[in-house]
């Protein structure tokens, strides 16, 4: 039976951390993915030239919080803990065994003083998502776009009621105009615009005020924000914005696909869940020539009544035929942009087929159809294409891959910084690690070896080994 002493403890040893770094590290694989380098060129103006104490690398500072974000550290003075010990992750950074690791609060100032509102995270990611594209890894042809709520740093028994403004929809004036240009088809007077602005009372975290209170179904409540995020079929995000919890999905998405088609190309294609499959989200897919590849939705009518899809639209007399053959007629178009179409009592009062129809007491059938419905009733027939069906089932594959990668493996369940742009920050942070190190993966597979660091190193490294250095 052998012991093994403890002489190594002290022992001497003529090292490098180049030889002490595995060869398959990922952050060696990182380090040939990508030249830093171009991050002087974006913090250069928040930099004096000859005034002021020696900076830190602020490479180094990026290159800390992609550690903490690639690796899902807990916060950052852990990941300044894992750096002091970590061979690997001071080769990545740069520093030899004996210079000292920046204190943790450095980096939390010169975010919050230096780098603050200076756009510099949204250009590293737009720039490794740039050499990602150079690479051939990223096809925008088709898009996955969705949200997840990540949990505030916010307790969610501390808050306020206020009394807020309803935000109007963006396409609101759009939806006027053709409601009113409806009515006056139909030889109805068109509506006035709202004078009144209405307001409505939510519940505002008293920790974090920017935050949206989230409400799913009756046991989750929590303050948290939403990553409205798009990716392509490789898993590469494409696109990010981040809103309040409370902002819905839907409401981001004429954004984000504004985002992708500006940065890269407009897709043929977009993924999305049934939360997207609203009249005026189909209406802007279908004019610009896009497929929009969503799924089946359930009526909502009650159990032992007739379905809408039961009810005929007749597009030429513009009006509805119930399943007993009688005609429900236009009656008006209201503010919603919903066309109501009301049926004939004296016909309804002897129907046999009443009870399944309407519980109305002066037998009265209504059915309402949205101006835009004609887009929906499109997107509805390309669901049941065999090209659709392919690519709503690559959804789990992508982005909610991404979504699973993000809260499991990088440390996204819940934000640790608190106000909107701040965690824009740390989202903005945390997916350009994911494409970073989704990149620098299939890279070192491929055998392309980018940057010549690695290279020179070992070359050097081989010289001292002939001429009996060590």
């Amino acid at each position: 039976m052998r012991k093994t002493g403890y002489e190594g403890r002290t022992q001497i040893s003529l090292v490098s951390l180049e030889e002490l770094v595995p060869g398959e590290h990922l952050v060696r694989q990182i380090e040939n993915a990508i030249d830093f380098n171009f991050i002087y060129d974006l913090v250069r103006d928040t930099y004096s030239e000859d005034t002021g104490r020696p900076s830190i690398d602020p490479v180094v500072l990026i290159k800390i919080a992609l550690i903490q974000c690639i690796f899902g550290i807990r916060s950052i003075r852990q990941t300044i803990k894992e750096i002091e010990t970590n061979i690997a992750y001071r080769w990545f950074l740069g520093y030899d065994f004996s210079q000292p690791i920046p204190h943790f609060s450095t980096l939390g100032k010169n975010y919050v003083r230096r780098f603050r509102d200076t756009g510099l995270f949204e250009s590293i990611f737009a720039r490794v998502l740039e050499e990602a594209v150079k690479h051939g890894f990223v096809h925008p042809d088709v898009l996955f776009i969705d949200a997840t709520h990540v949990k505030a740093n916010a307790n969610r028994n501390k808050y306020v009621k206020e009394l807020v403004q309803e935000q109007s929809k963006k396409f609101q004036d759009l939806l006027d105009d053709e409601i009113n240009q409806d009515r006056i088809a139909h030889g109805k007077k068109p509506l006035e615009k709202k004078s009144e602005v209405s307001m409505k009372e939510v519940k505002t975290s008293a920790t974090d005020p920017e935050s949206g209170l989230f409400v799913k179904g009756e046991k989750e409540r929590v303050f948290a924000y939403s990553f409205h995020t798009a990716c392509d079929r490789s898993g590469f995000v494409l696109g990010v914005k981040v809103t309040p919890g409370n902002v819905h999905d839907s409401q981001m998405f004429e954004d984000l696909l504004g985002e992708v088609a500006r940065n890269l190309s407009t897709p043929r294609a977009v993924a999305a869940d049934a939360g997207y499959k609203t009249p005026y989200i189909c209406r802007t897919l279908l004019k610009e020539g896009i497929r929009p590849v969503m799924p089946y939705t359930r009526p909502h009518t009650k159990d032992g009544f007739f379905r809408k899809y039961e009810y005929v639209y007749d597009e030429y007399y513009d009006c509805y035929i119930c399943p007993a053959n009688a005609v429900l007629s236009y009656e008006t178009t209201n503010r919603d942009g919903y066309k109501m179409y009301r049926s004939d009592p004296s016909i309804c009062q002897n129907c046999p087929l009443r009870d399944r129809c309407t519980e109305s007491k002066d037998a009265v059938k209504r059915i309402s159809r949205h101006i835009w419905a004609e887009y929906v009733e499109e997107a509805e027939h390309l669901r049941h294409t065999e090209g659709s069906k392919q690519l709503y089932q690559k959804r789990k594959e992508t982005i909610e891959r991404v979504f699973a990668d993000l809260k499991e493996k990088h440390g996204m369940r819940w934000t640790t910084l608190r106000g909107l742009k701040k965690v824009t920050m740390q989202a903005m942070l945390v997916f350009t690690a994911m494409n970073l190190k989704k990149m620098a993966t299939w890279l070192w597979k491929s055998g392309r070896r980018i940057n010549r660091t690695h290279a020179l190193f070992q070359y050097v490294l081989q010289i001292h080994k002939n001429s009996h250095c060590f």
